[in-house]
């Protein structure tokens, strides 16, 4: 079934693969380069899933992650973060959330769709 996901990537290289790759998969990719702008459209139109980078600009991955789950009040969406830093595992194991997880740069085609699977049946 065809899903709405929203990429919120600064990377404009990995945004365009990120496209092909999910349409590929069968679903619905929304492009966003900016957490400010990604958080406004998700309160408009909720997506199924997020992949979200973390080192991004004016605000990064975990400032977003705490406005989407605090500020916004949306818990529902499970977050998949995107990432290269190992570091990342360690502050996830503080955040304590069913709805999260991580998928590590560079991703194989196998692993992104797994990981989309097995997020998007935590939301059904």
């Amino acid at each position: 079934m065809k899903q709405r996901i929203f990429v919120v990537e600064d990377d404009e290289p990995i945004l365009d693969l990120m496209d092909i790759v999910l349409r590929k998969l069968g679903h619905e990719p929304v492009l966003v380069a900016n957490g400010l702008l990604a958080l406004e459209m998700i309160q408009r139109e909720p997506p199924a899933l997020i992949l979200l980078d973390i080192m991004m600009t004016p605000i990064d991955g975990w400032e977003f992650l705490a406005k989407l789950r605090g500020e916004y009040g949306r818990t529902e969406i499970p977050v998949i973060i995107f990432s290269a830093s190992p570091a990342v595992e360690e502050r996830m194991a503080q955040i304590h959330d069913p709805l999260l997880g991580v998928l590590y740069k560079p991703v194989s085609f196998s692993e992104l769709r797994e990981g989309i699977e097995r997020y998007l049946g935590k939301n059904q």
